[in-house]
């Protein structure tokens, strides 16, 4: 996207100072001098954009030179690892080793919930889904919208 971004402002610079030149050339046939040039209204807006699209270009100039530094730094670190890894590997190995044992898990894997009655458990729940003092979440239907 970056390059079609600056061919467009590439053109619509060309296409400002194309303009500026021709408000120029009208201005000093009707005997307008050079300074007194700089104080139309119409040079100053196509200075101003000429000068805006500048930034931009600035702007995509450094995204480019970014991309170009983070591909750069990708593919050093895409070929460095490889003997790294080969170290880092070993270490944790050696800590888990000599570290502490792992923790005994409890039978069936996890740890038993307290069993509670069934029929108490759902009971609860109906009670405290009607009893609540809270509205409903939609609208309040009237029996003439209803």
């Amino acid at each position: 996207m970056g390059f079609m971004r600056k061919q467009m402002l590439l053109q619509q610079r060309a296409s400002f100072e194309q303009t500026l030149l021709e408000r120029m050339s009208s201005l000093s046939k009707k005997g307008i001098q050079p300074p007194k040039t700089d104080k139309d209204p119409i040079v100053k807006k196509l200075k101003a954009d000429i000068k805006a699209v500048n930034k931009r270009l600035r702007a995509v100039a450094e995204n480019d030179k970014k991309t170009e530094e983070n591909t750069k730094r990708k593919a050093d670190r895409a070929a460095a690892p490889k003997v790294e890894e080969a170290a880092k590997s070993e270490k944790p190995k050696k800590a888990s080793e000599e570290g502490k044992a792992k923790k005994a898990k409890p039978e069936g894997g996890k740890s038993p919930k307290p069993a509670q009655p069934s029929g108490e458990g759902k009971a609860e729940k109906k009670k405290g889904a009607a009893g609540s003092a809270e509205a409903p979440a939609g609208p309040a239907k009237t029996p003439e919208t209803a």
